[in-house]
């Protein structure tokens, strides 16, 4: 959705106001099985990694031993590969030597292996930094010996930010619009779907149910009202009825007690 307005505004006669809601990256956050990734992450993955420059990343990193990480790594990118998933490849080459192995350092930890924490804790050596406490010691996000917080934060906002903007324009981007120009005349909105037939008579299906289940509450509760009414009617009627006893009742007491009384009045004791 948003290539299309991207698209429909390049297509405006004035384009100096083109607002960019493009969306440069993802991160696919991986559960740390330790095994290896789940036939619903492939397939969500190569839809993803079709359309946006998508991060593969390990949450929780410190629920693994060291091993078992450096393990899990290496089964998900051997999954990764075998399946042709596109993930963020950024750029190694580089004139500048520093700037190459930094390049070749982000990249051989990917997927990124994150700690999230945002306390304040004490290390055993007095310093205070941002971790979680455990009864080993603590595991320090900001520590690369411990998790990739660091790489993957230089990734996205210190290193390879304008990378990440040129890849979505020159990849991504491009791809969409090259289809969309190949099926549409320029100005020409986007073509809604066929609608599926199968899907149709299912869905007309289901509503015919759900209108007949509508109609037989209702026949049900119009039922049960009509019981409540008369069984109101039928408890008013006694009540009714119970009252004119307890009058009549009363009066019967009163002249029983005219009659007994010298002056015609009724005491009490």
């Amino acid at each position: 959705n948003q290539y299309e307005q991207y698209l429909r505004q390049e297509q405006q006669p004035v384009r100096k106001g083109i607002v960019d809601m493009r969306v440069h990256a993802c991160l696919y956050f991986i559960r740390p099985n330790g095994h290896t990734l789940k036939p619903l992450d492939v397939r969500a993955m190569k839809a993803i990694g079709a359309r946006v420059n998508l991060i593969p990343v390990i949450a929780k990193a410190d629920t693994l031993s060291p091993a078992a990480l450096r393990q899990f790594k290496k089964r998900v990118m051997d999954v990764i590969d075998a399946q042709s998933i596109r993930i963020y490849q950024p750029p190694v080459d580089s004139d500048d030597e520093y700037t190459m192995a930094r390049n070749k350092d982000i990249i051989s930890a990917v997927p990124f292996a994150i700690i999230g924490s945002v306390q304040e804790v004490k290390t055993q050596d007095g310093r205070m930094v941002k971790g979680r406490q455990y009864p080993w010691g603590v595991a320090e996000v900001e520590n690369d010996q411990h998790c990739d917080f660091k790489k993957l934060r230089s990734l996205l906002i210190r290193t390879h930010m304008l990378d990440l903007i040129s890849t979505t324009e020159e990849v991504h981007y491009d791809k969409y619009r090259t289809t969309q120009m190949k099926t549409r005349k320029f100005g020409e909105p986007k073509p809604r779907k066929a609608d599926n037939k199968k899907f149709r008579e299912e869905e007309e299906m289901l509503r015919k149910r759900f209108t007949e289940k509508v109609k037989l509450e209702e026949n049900r509760f119009r039922q049960w009202e009509q019981k409540l009414i008369a069984e109101r009617d039928r408890l008013n009627k006694d009540l009714e009825q119970e009252h004119n006893l307890v009058k009549q009742l009363e009066s019967e007491i009163e002249a029983i007690a005219s009659v007994n009384s010298p002056n015609g009045k009724f005491f009490r004791k």
